[in-house]
């Protein structure tokens, strides 16, 4: 027989959330900073590894670093409005 749950677990997609009302800029930098820590933990674990999983460590920090300077453009676009238009000075 099977046993019923009265509350069952919210669902794994529902565990975290975004406020609805947080802005783009607060996103983006809170977004660069995990960025900027998912680098940092990369470099350590590849400083622990050898070989072929050293590299794979050294891939995942390079795509960090990647879009970490990506989403530093896109604040900067967001304090200067007429560069995300790509109107030069």
């Amino acid at each position: 027989m099977k046993k019923i749950t009265p509350n069952p677990p919210a669902p794994v997609s529902h565990l975290f959330t975004i406020a609805p009302d947080v802005d783009t800029e607060t996103l983006l930098i809170h977004t660069s900073e995990t960025l900027a820590s998912l680098n940092a933990m990369a470099t350590d674990l590849a400083f622990e590894l050898e070989g072929s999983r050293r590299n794979v460590a050294l891939a995942i920090q390079q795509l960090a670093v990647l879009a970490e300077l990506m989403v530093n453009r896109a604040l900067e676009h967001l304090d200067t409005p007429d560069s995300a238009s790509g109107v030069r000075h």
